[in-house]
């Protein structure tokens, strides 16, 4: 399942964002890939753990814990804290899976990869390329949001970022270990859930039918749920 979720980031955030990823230092981006990925992986990022990345994460994960779009489509039980990339004219990032299981760097914490996120952050025409191209059951899709914008889609994916050919494109991304760990059960809650809330907003709260599907929801997240 791929969900777009606009806006996660306002205007004035995402600038604030770009300000100190402007000042902060920029390494080879294999240092947080695998064995495999960093065969394919062509870009820069913001060292883990260094104060931009901690200061702008905690930022995001505020974000993202008041954004009840990403919190229906993930269902996250845990967050990695969100990384950030740059990928300058030329740079690229291959056809690859993402590792499954990843320790959090400075906790004694491991998480299991269940959803990968990609959070823009730069204006989409001020470069060319760059696009996340993620397969999933519909086909290829490719992805170029509006900065402040995000894109959630299943680990499990086989994903790239075409090589960027003008301009320079920045993102944070991340992972989530979900409640749900199968996506096709997560797919079927996200439905519901959104159906739920349009519903809502039609009918109001208080017709009986909004009250049985809310029930059967959690019936159904209290079956497959893991934590």
């Amino acid at each position: 399942m791929l969900v777009v979720i606009p806006d996660v980031l306002s205007a004035d955030e995402v600038a604030a964002c770009r300000a100190t990823l402007e000042q902060a230092s920029w390494v080879d981006g294999k240092v947080t890939a695998g064995e495999q990925s960093a065969k394919a992986k062509v870009n820069l990022q913001v060292p883990e753990g260094s104060e931009a990345a901690r200061t702008l994460g905690d930022r995001i994960l505020r974000a993202l814990g008041n954004n009840a779009e990403f919190v229906s489509a993930a269902l996250p039980l845990r967050v990695y804290p969100p990384l950030f990339n740059r990928y300058d004219v030329g740079m690229k990032f291959d056809a690859h899976v993402d590792n499954a299981i990843r320790g959090i760097t400075g906790l004694n914490t491991r998480i299991r990869t269940d959803v990968s996120s990609t959070l823009f952050l730069s204006d989409p025409a001020s470069y060319d390329g760059g696009e996340l191209v993620v397969e999933d059951t519909y086909g290829a899709q490719a992805v170029k949001l509006p900065a402040g914008s995000m894109v959630v889609y299943p680990a499990t994916s086989l994903h790239r970022v075409e090589p960027v050919t003008r301009g320079s494109r920045w993102a944070a991304f991340f992972w989530s270990q979900s409640m749900v760990r199968d996506d096709g059960q997560r797919r079927l809650l996200y439905e519901m859930d959104l159906a739920i809330r349009r519903l809502r907003a039609d009918v109001g709260d208080e017709h009986p039918s909004i009250r049985s599907l809310v029930a059967t929801y959690h019936n159904l997240l209290r079956r497959w749920a893991e934590l």
